[in-house]
């Protein structure tokens, strides 16, 4: 995800310090990964250097003077754009997981203990995801549901390698 542009669309309602868009993104996006305000401050940096933002107001406080920044016409121009591209989908066609099995049926390591550990891993990622989204909001819930989703696809195909996983041994060690 972009901070930048997501910083840009928490600007777009009107002005903010960047104390408050580190709140907002913290609130909204960065539950598990909250944001540091050097990373606010140097991304809010960057968009004014771009012209993407500006400051409207500098006001003192007790510690440092409190900048107010809102996004400007060119800021809005770049939000619109990201939001209206697609994401890029990832097929994951380079997995660490699959570069671990095969490293473990040539090596002669038991590529069926990779997949159950992994499976025991994702399961119970799995259920921690299921009793966090049972007591979250409807954002931290469809949060949940996403990464859910992913971890189902992610057992089947271990349920898959390992059904195959002897045509596979035969196939990579020749």
């Amino acid at each position: 995800m972009s901070i930048g542009l997501t910083l840009l669309g928490l600007l777009e309602p009107g002005p903010r310090h960047g104390y408050d868009l580190k709140r907002a993104y913290d609130e909204h996006f960065g539950k598990d990964h909250p944001l540091h305000y050097g990373q606010v401050y140097a991304t809010l940096s960057r968009l004014l250097k771009n012209g993407l933002v500006e400051l409207t107001a500098v006001e003192p406080g007790a510690g440092p003077d409190r900048k107010r920044y809102a996004i400007t016409d060119d800021g809005v121009t770049d939000l619109d754009g990201w939001l209206g591209r697609p994401e890029q989908p990832e097929p994951y066609l380079s997995s660490t997981l699959y570069t671990k099995v095969v490293l473990a049926l040539l090596s002669g390591r038991s590529a069926a203990e990779i997949l159950d550990t992994q499976r025991t891993a994702h399961l119970a990622q799995m259920r921690t995801l299921t009793r966090r989204k049972a007591g979250g909001d409807l954002a931290d819930q469809l949060i949940c549901d996403h990464a859910l989703f992913h971890l189902e696809a992610d057992l089947r195909w271990l349920e898959l390698t390992a059904a195959r996983l002897d045509a596979l041994a035969r196939e990579v060690v020749r």
